[in-house]
């Protein structure tokens, strides 16, 4: 099983923390049952989080660095899905794996996420609103990559006792979000108006994966950097939305 759905977005889970309970934690506890009653059950695989590593300051985020501080609720109920991952594999045996992702972006990608907000507002005319006043980093993983990674985590189950595992999957590079804009920028042909805001409750600065062990255990090797990773994108973005 790959259990991947979940309510997502950092920021919106100010507003209403009931959705991000039920959707993510007792959707995992959900999902979890059903895996115990799947007397062929290989491998259950599960959507994690980057936002996990809260407040951390030592980067690139390693999967051994301490993850009991989340900032904010959503990053708490991704804890708690790992905690429950690890619970279930110590009490029933099931092998239990779960994938940190790092800011995903691509074709079909969420709405609520920047590359689409972004686009949507540049070739608007419209302003977007650039958080820290541009001071954020983020590892920007293509969802090519992302795919990757999870079908290589899928076909090796997790082992030891209990069988669980947790591992990054990012593009283990850190880019400013102004290098991003400016990226999304050549890729659409327009220029945008950036709007300057102060930094977000619940936000982070810098995201960085440390992935050394996602490519000796998985093989795990992303191979899109971010600039073709927008090129793609953008190119999607202009035909779907006929732009």
């Amino acid at each position: 099983i790959v259990h991947l759905a979940a309510q997502a977005g950092v920021r919106y889970s100010l507003i209403d923390p009931y959705a991000y309970v039920t959707s993510n934690v007792m959707g995992q506890v959900v999902m979890l049952e059903l895996a115990r009653k799947l007397k062929a059950l290989k491998h259950f695989v599960y959507a994690s989080s980057s936002s996990v590593y809260g407040g951390n300051t030592k980067v690139p985020f390693s999967v051994d660095d301490p993850v009991e501080k989340p900032i904010s609720l959503y990053a708490a109920t991704k804890r708690t899905d790992e905690l429950f991952g690890y619970t279930y594999a110590h009490l029933f045996g099931i092998p239990t794996t779960g994938l940190r992702f790092f800011t995903v972006y691509g074709p079909w990608g969420r709405p609520d996420m920047a590359p689409m907000i972004f686009s949507r507002a540049i070739l608007a005319g419209e302003p977007i609103r650039v958080f820290n006043h541009g001071e954020m980093w983020r590892d920007f993983t293509y969802i090519d990559d992302i795919v990757d990674g999870v079908l290589r985590a899928l076909d090796r189950p997790a082992k030891g006792t209990p069988p669980h595992a947790v591992y990054n999957l990012g593009n283990n590079r850190s880019e400013k979000l102004t290098d991003f804009v400016a990226a999304l920028e050549d890729a659409l042909g327009v220029k945008a108006k950036m709007q300057m805001e102060p930094m977000q409750p619940g936000d982070v600065v810098n995201t960085y994966a440390d992935i050394e062990t996602s490519r000796s255990e998985l093989g795990f090797s992303p191979r899109t950097p971010m600039r073709e990773g927008i090129t793609r994108f953008a190119a999607w973005y202009k035909d779907y939305y006929r732009a």
